[in-house]
């Protein structure tokens, strides 16, 4: 097949050619892949548009467009009371994570190496149990007794500790495997620092982006979270997803509005949790460099050894002195 005597140029080239190529450099994955996501992406659009329209019946294009339902959402007092009490039990649980599995990680990690493998079993237990058996076990439990906490949230923030500790001590453990612990801590400790003062000032330091995306990303999940909240609080202590649970029946512009909302909100912690620093410090390979580097000012300095230095002092005798003086 011949081209045509006389063809488009841009720049002295011809332009038909240069298109043929680039149609060649398309790769067939991108094009998989693409319309993947463009499946995946369109009921979310719907929703979008839908929550955003005044009316949309019959026609093919919403009547018109309005940020009304969005208002109203922010504006009911039953909706921020949910999402509060959501973000108090989301804070509570990470919190006790936070508190239990830093000091865990590092114990396995520093001193008990056999640790590490008892919690790499642990944390598949959630997903061997399924939520429903997990709460019909915990209504049996707590439903009554000297610890009657059903419908309270005190079950939810343990409930959701046990959610979370996959996520947590994976994200905490590999941001441990790659700093040399041993040597900053024994390097803390020469300076002068109590073990306790150098896992404060050297270590949490260095593994401040692993918590920050542990945190990021539990937090998106349990923002998301409906089968133990649903079950073991029900009404009396609604939270999100319960919330959207009860008003389906309501406005399909409300609800979709509302699912907007919970979306864009899990999606900016989701984004915050796996953005990486551009430039992230690394400790150097000798430990005194990288333990200057991490460490803030509160370390002391070296510990001063038990004998003094000896005073030099410098005595003239006669043979030293000048020869004009002799």
């Amino acid at each position: 097949m011949s081209l045509p005597a006389e063809l488009p140029y841009r720049h002295g080239k011809p332009l038909l050619p240069s298109l043929m190529a680039r149609l060649r450099r398309v790769n067939i994955y991108t094009f998989i892949v693409t319309s993947v996501f463009a499946l995946l992406a369109l009921p979310l659009i719907a929703t979008l548009f839908y929550a955003l329209a005044t009316r949309w019946g019959a026609s093919l294009t919403p009547d018109a467009l309005t940020v009304k339902w969005f208002l109203e959402l922010w504006t009911t007092p039953r909706f921020l009371a949910a999402f509060g009490r959501s973000l108090l039990v989301a804070v509570g649980a990470l919190a006790l994570s936070l508190l239990l599995i830093v000091p865990v990680v590092f114990l396995a990690h520093t001193r008990y190496p056999r640790l590490d493998s008892v919690m790499n079993g642990l944390i598949l237990l959630p997903f061997a149990v399924p939520p429903i058996v997990s709460s019909v076990g915990l209504l049996q439990l707590y439903a009554g007794g000297p610890l009657a906490i059903v419908g309270t949230p005190w079950i939810l923030i343990p409930t959701y500790f046990t959610i979370v500790l996959p996520f947590m001590y994976r994200a905490l453990a590999n941001s441990l495997r790659a700093l040399d612990v041993a040597s900053l801590m024994e390097a803390a400790q020469l300076l002068g620092a109590s073990p306790l003062k150098a896992f404060f000032l050297v270590v949490l330091p260095n593994i401040r982006v692993g918590i920050q995306i542990a945190v990021f990303l539990a937090f998106s999940f349990l923002a998301g979270e409906f089968v133990f909240a649903n079950m073991l609080v029900g009404t009396r202590f609604e939270t999100l997803q319960v919330y959207l649970n009860n008003i389906r029946g309501a406005s399909g512009h409300f609800t979709s509005a509302l699912v907007i909302t919970l979306f864009v909100f899990t999606l900016i912690l989701t984004w915050l949790g796996n953005r990486q620093p551009a430039e992230q410090e690394m400790p150097a390979d000798d430990p005194d460099e990288a333990l200057a580097t991490a460490m803030t000012d509160g370390l002391p300095g070296p510990v001063p050894s038990a004998e003094p230095e000896p005073r030099h002092t410098t005595h003239q005798s006669s043979d030293s002195a000048p020869r004009g003086d002799r």
